[in-house]
């Protein structure tokens, strides 16, 4: 069942993307053809589709918020052209695909990021279902989520870290940053389109906090046993960068315990919430088990 509603939930969230990014000018084509490359390049679309689940979760349908849903993916596509480029991760191959700044240029792939950066907003700001403290709300847990105390925080740390030992405590810090700092605002949209009660809200948020988590170590295994047909890029970036990783601190094998142990505390939080909900249930061993 997972299988099939991830497929499904992917293709419809991508339907509505293909619409999103329309050029208003022949002279401003070159950077919306560069934010759609990127855009509709691919990929999990799993933010997105962890709010959706978080809205079906609580009784709604996501169709009158598709817009609000799938802001959150230009803003994770923005971190992605961004982090792919030469100051950053310098990686030539993203979801199998050369990276952006390999076919627009290092200034086009900035811009392009910039663009979804802003574009993202403007979409969330032009919502007219929700009330407009529910939109007020949602833009600042995104502000938050993608900002300086988020997920750029996050990749601010990780540039400083490069070549050095991290400890534990610190290398979950990063993380909750980088990573962790999007998949927490993809469930708070959810319950804030949702007005979710708060003791619903506190035990949704440690899932979403244990659920990120659950993705970054997992990523970390990846990018030493995984292949570049199943990743799409490079594998070992990590490792040639000196980046500290749960694999490069606790070993392969008690990185796998940690997901493990995460995982259990991700089923944990969802079941404290009295919410019944198979699909968010099924994400949790979708992320172990995922090969890229």
């Amino acid at each position: 069942m997972l299988k099939e509603y991830l497929q499904q939930s992917k293709a419809d969230i991508e339907s509505y993307l293909s619409s999103v990014l329309e050029s208003p000018n022949t002279e401003y084509a070159r950077l919306y053809d560069s934010m759609n490359y990127s855009l509709l390049m691919g990929g999990k679309r799993i933010r997105p589709i962890i709010t959706k689940a978080v809205i079906e979760s609580l009784g709604g349908s996501w169709d009158a918020y598709k817009d609000v849903v799938c802001a959150i993916e230009l803003i994770h596509t923005y971190s992605l052209i961004h982090d792919d480029l030469p100051a950053m991760d310098n990686d030539d191959y993203r979801r199998g695909k050369l990276t952006n700044h390999r076919v627009y240029g290092d200034g086009m792939a900035i811009l392009a990021g910039d663009g979804l950066l802003t574009y993202a907003f403007e979409l969330v700001s032009k919502h007219t279902t929700l009330s407009a403290e529910q939109v007020v709300q949602i833009i600042h847990v995104l502000a938050k989520g993608a900002g300086p105390s988020g997920m750029v925080g996050g990749q601010a740390f990780d540039l400083q870290s490069e070549g050095k030992f991290l400890p534990l405590d610190e290398l979950v810090v990063l993380h909750k940053g980088k990573t962790g700092a999007l998949f927490t605002a993809a469930v708070e949209i959810g319950l804030i389109i949702m007005e979710a009660t708060t003791s619903v809200r506190e035990a949704y948020l440690r899932y979403a906090d244990h659920l990120g988590l659950l993705f970054q170590i997992t990523d970390d295994i990846l990018d030493v046993v995984g292949t570049q047909e199943e990743l799409g890029k490079t594998p070992g970036s990590d490792e040639r960068q000196h980046k500290a990783t749960y694999v490069s601190i606790l070993g392969l094998d008690t990185a796998k315990e940690r997901a493990q142990e995460v995982a259990n505390l991700a089923l944990t939080a969802l079941h404290d919430s009295n919410c019944t909900s198979p699909v968010l249930e099924g994400l949790v061993q979708y992320l172990m088990d995922r090969t890229q």
